[in-house]
């Protein structure tokens, strides 16, 4: 089975590669490397010893896009390819919607052209937007607080009303909880550009003195500790439940939804503390105000994953620690030499 992965060499995208093609999967990349690095394509391939067809294009591009299916004969797509900031979707949210919104829509109706009728979707959590209560279920309602929330809401609305119009399709919506930790190997991981946006890479590079401290939003919640409480699931648990999915489209048509986390909320003290005592290092921060919008606690419930596709998360808090400073330790640069 030949699986398209729109977005393949960044975060997720890279490490479900790798689970893809270590599971007997062929594997095709696209990505334009707008968030991303052309070094990942060759620790993909030392990971699995293994090769995949790839192509630098966005596939907002219909001819780009075109070229593509027209020479590989395409079984199925993991569309993860997406602009993924939040600071910058408030800031700049024209760019987030036409890039986010018409890269689905050009997907969409290749796909139609070619025949293809397999889609897995990189959704977020963040489409629940506040919530009243956890853990979250897939049937609670949603409603976003930032562009790039919309974007995610607006494209499984989009692939909900394809499915209704084509019978055939399969669609499988998958709602990431936090995504953190790297692949064991050390080879590939999270490199953000810039100052990190997320927990996870901020906390891995304040312990390698790139940051002088951590900045804790707040500390007044009502949670155990007063700092906010998420779920926070290791990219490599992340990455199966992709694989899970796209067995699940091969028997099944219509369109289904599903919350992949670990159904378990730690605080961002847990995180620091796990980190500090897993890795032997010191990470001073600082509790800040906190910012508008954040939300106490966020946790999903998990148990439809569990029960419909037979996936569940495997690795601890401790692996994620470890897992994120062994990649942090190892490229101090990411991806640069």
């Amino acid at each position: 089975m030949k699986i398209l992965l729109t977005g393949g060499a960044g975060y997720i995208g890279s490490h479900t590669a790798v689970e893809l093609l270590s599971s007997g999967y062929e594997v095709v990349i696209a990505d334009d490397f707008s968030n991303s690095c052309p070094e990942v394509l060759n620790r993909i391939k030392k990971i699995t010893n293994g090769d995949f067809a790839f192509y630098n294009i966005n596939i907002s591009d219909s001819t780009s896009l075109d070229f593509l299916f027209k020479k590989e004969n395409i079984d199925a797509i993991i569309h993860f390819a997406g602009f993924k900031a939040v600071g910058e979707s408030v800031e700049q949210p024209i760019k987030y919607y036409r890039n986010n919104i018409d890269s689905t829509l050009t997907l969409l109706e290749i796909m139609a052209k070619y025949k293809v009728n397999k889609l897995v979707f990189s959704s977020s959590a963040v489409v629940y937007g506040i919530t009243e209560s956890v853990p979250i279920a897939e049937d609670m309602p949603t409603g976003c607080i930032n562009p790039y929330g919309w974007t995610k809401w607006m494209i499984e609305q989009i692939l909900r009303d394809a499915v209704i119009a084509n019978t055939g399709l399969s669609v499988v919506l998958l709602r990431y909880f936090n995504p953190i930790g790297a692949h064991e190997s050390g080879l590939i991981g999270e490199s953000p550009k810039g100052i990190p946006n997320n927990l996870m890479p901020y906390i891995s590079q304040v312990a390698a003195g790139k940051l002088e401290k951590l900045n804790i939003f707040g500390d007044n919640y009502p949670t155990k500790d007063g700092t906010g409480i998420r779920d926070y699931i290791h990219v490599m648990d992340l990455a199966a439940g992709h694989k899970y999915a796209i067995e699940y489209c091969n028997n099944h048509t219509g369109c289904d939804v599903f919350n992949l986390g670990t159904g378990v909320g730690y605080s961002v003290l847990d995180l620091v503390n796990t980190f500090q005592k897993v890795n032997n290092c010191t990470i001073p921060y600082e509790i800040t105000q906190p910012r508008a919008g954040d939300i106490g606690e966020c946790y999903g419930d998990v148990s439809k994953a569990k029960t419909v596709l037979g996936w569940s998360s495997k690795k601890t808090l401790v692996d994620m620690c470890r897992d994120s400073w062994h990649w942090q330790n190892n490229n101090p640069k990411g991806y640069e030499f």
